[in-house]
């Protein structure tokens, strides 16, 4: 009876089913955070090059238009040194939090009254 016991397989569909449903759901999450991680690096690289675009072209509303790109609640840090302007850009993964994105782009900056003097 006791050998019975051991040998008696109902119910091991069930259990290899609830498995495997499991692994099914770690994988979507796993897939799914790499899609946001992504999505959000393209983000801050797309914002972090329209800021410097902008910043070097003289454009006082750089950060605000580079923040209307970003990820919400991302990080802008613009640094203008001599004739080159760098701005790094970083957010938190929405779905990994423990994740942090970051993109840099750096452009150089416009002669001041270029277009002024070859118009004339």
């Amino acid at each position: 009876m006791l050998s019975r016991l051991f040998v008696d397989e109902r119910g091991m569909v069930t259990v290899e089913a609830a498995f495997a449903l499991a692994a099914i759901a770690v994988f979507l999450l796993v897939g799914i955070g790499a899609v946001a991680g992504v999505a959000t690096q393209i983000r801050c690289t797309d914002a972090a090059r329209e800021i410097a675009r902008l910043t070097a072209a003289g454009d006082a509303s750089a950060e605000s238009v580079g923040r209307s790109v970003a990820p919400g609640g991302a990080r802008v840090s613009v640094v203008t040194s001599g004739e080159t302007v760098a701005v790094t850009v970083s957010s938190d993964v929405p779905l990994v939090p423990l994740l942090t994105v970051s993109a840099k782009a750096v452009a150089a900056m416009e002669p001041v009254g270029a277009d002024d003097a070859s118009a004339q």
